[in-house]
């Protein structure tokens, strides 16, 4: 399947390749133009558990190229969260503990196909993880630049998959704007910029649909910061309604930090573009602790398209949702646990309709960092019983 690049706001082509810059001319992210093939949906139950079911709407020329780890085909579970029914897409059961996974095998494998032997990536964590762990596995060299208040478990994984970690001092912008030096050098794998990562995520909009049986949830809520997650739903919405798969939009409800919300903000005010903010406070929530979202303007359209809704949740209530998930089983990392009070505070998310939430990172990711605000910080082996 062959694509070109499309400029998000001036609408100019480029062709892809190893050697084209990350951006267009005119400073504005890419889309990707491409046809694709419609879904034998009759035939897929039989196919790999993995995204790559989707073969069809995936945009890769040869299936030589594909790097998988069987990311994808995660559980979506029913459970009453904020008394609302709520259906939750466990995806931080992907391969690395993340659902970055689906943009990771995406991205890597057209890196692959363009021939690109080294990357360099900027990463709060888990996109960095996932980048590092497909790299890996195609033999491609890696550098990931991180915050240096990282936790400390995203940092020990990145290292482990063989990719180089560059910590940089101060907020995760910083860190967005040290990558730059070194894109001479490199081939930029970024998961904000590089829109072959959101056609892995848009996967997970085809994993829900197929999941129900080819019925549309009336809202889907989740974290976004930089909002891979929101784009690639976005881009699948499309997919299948041009496929006649669909025939109804399901609501999009994203949840912020209130400690760093510029799209929020941008939405209350009834704003087109999103104000970059340098006064971030620290979040709980790293994963979608983002000051200057470089596809601002595409998620509020997005959610004002989907008649969606954008809230914010505190630090406190980020804490309260980790361990109201816990109480279930459901162990992740603060950024996932944004989705309980999301769904409480949003209007739009009606609890006699079908919600899906997304689960995003594993709390194995950020154990601990929030140890001792989950009340479980005089954990020792006391604690444990032994068998005789």
């Amino acid at each position: 399947m062959r694509a070109n690049y499309v400029c998000s706001r001036c609408h100019k082509k480029s062709q892809i390749s190893k050697n084209t810059y990350y951006k267009c001319k005119c400073g504005s992210a890419f889309k990707l133009e491409k046809t694709i093939k419609r879904l034998p949906i009759e035939n897929l139950r039989d196919r790999i558990g993995s995204i790559w079911r989707y073969r069809e709407a995936i945009p890769l020329e040869n299936d030589n190229n594909i790097v998988s780890l069987g990311e994808g085909m995660t559980p979506l579970i029913q459970e009453n969260v904020s008394n609302k029914r709520a259906l939750l897409k466990l995806d931080y059961l992907c391969p690395t503990g993340s659902y970055k996974d689906r943009g990771a095998s995406v991205l890597v494998s057209k890196m692959k196909e363009l021939g690109v032997r080294t990357v360099v990536e900027d990463s709060s964590g888990n996109a960095g993880a996932a980048i590092a762990a497909y790299c890996a596995r195609a033999g491609i060299g890696c550098e990931i630049l991180c915050p240096e208040d990282s936790s400390k478990e995203k940092l020990i994984q990145i290292n482990s998959y063989g990719a180089k970690v560059i910590k940089i001092p101060g907020p995760r912008e910083k860190t967005a704007i040290a990558v730059q030096k070194r894109l001479k050098k490199c081939f930029y794998a970024s998961h904000n910029w590089n829109p072959y990562f959101l056609e892995g995520t848009k996967t997970v909009f085809y994993e829900i649909c197929q999941q129900l049986h080819w019925k549309t949830p009336d809202s889907i809520i989740m974290p976004v910061g930089y909002g891979s997650i929101i784009l690639g739903i976005a881009i699948g919405i499309r997919e299948l309604e041009n496929m006649g798969v669909i025939n109804k939009i399901p609501r999009l409800i994203a949840v912020q930090s209130e400690a760093c919300s510029p799209i929020y903000k941008a939405f209350i005010k009834g704003e087109n573009e999103v104000t970059p903010l340098y006064n971030c406070k620290h979040t709980y929530a790293e994963g979608i602790a983002c000051a200057n979202p470089v596809r601002g303007r595409e998620i509020l359209k997005i959610v004002r398209e989907t008649n969606g809704d954008i809230v914010t949740v505190s630090e406190e209530e980020i804490i309260e949702g980790v361990k109201i998930l816990l109480r279930k089983g459901i162990y992740v990392e603060p950024t996932s646990a944004v989705i309980v009070e999301g769904l409480a505070k949003s209007a739009k998310v009606k609890k006699e309709e079908i919600n899906v939430a997304i689960l995003t990172g594993s709390g194995l990711k950020s154990t601990m960092r929030f140890l001792k605000k989950i009340e479980i910080s005089d954990f020792t082996d006391k604690n444990l019983d032994y068998a005789d």
